[in-house]
């Protein structure tokens, strides 16, 4: 599928690579294909800080702290015409993810993905806060997604065989 990935850099507290943006376009395309979403289209993944992706939380959901990841859709019927459809902006904190990263125990790489799958998911029409069967349908489509990437989580066993 030949899907438009864009993506801005609109902070300095971390290096954006070639990698981390490779990997960006990779769970995108990851989550549309394992949606089997048969459209070609675009998505905005703009890297930020936690100051500035807390202004937008406050803005635009009122709530006044940083978060990991915003999902901006677009994705809605009237654009059922158009020949690549707009699904929407993502805005990632990499501070945030880099945190988090390190407070879960697996890399910075890996929270990223998995922040853009779940932002890709929320953009398709997801929602994980509408009910306890939505969070655990949703939360398991990201694992799935996350076994294609491969970069599924390290089970205890794992993460002791490595420590070992």
């Amino acid at each position: 599928m030949n899907n438009t990935v864009y993506i801005q850099n609109d902070q300095e507290k971390l290096p954006v690579t070639q990698k981390l943006r490779g990997l960006v376009r990779r769970s995108v395309n990851a989550a549309l294909k394992y949606e089997d979403f048969q459209r070609p289209c675009e998505v905005s993944v703009t890297f930020t800080d936690n100051e500035k992706i807390r202004e937008l939380n406050a803005q635009y959901r009122n709530i006044d702290r940083a978060t990991d990841v915003l999902s901006f859709p677009l994705f809605d019927d009237e654009f059922e015409d158009e020949e690549v459809l707009a699904l929407g902006d993502v805005v990632l904190s990499l501070e945030r993810a880099k945190e988090q990263a390190e407070e879960y125990g697996h890399s910075f790489e890996r929270e990223c993905a998995f922040l853009v799958v779940h932002s890709v998911l929320h953009l398709i029409g997801y929602d994980h806060e509408t009910s306890e069967e939505d969070e655990k349908d949703m939360f398991f489509r990201q694992e799935e997604i996350m076994k294609l990437l491969k970069l599924e989580r390290k089970s205890d066993d794992e993460k002791e065989s490595e420590e070992a």
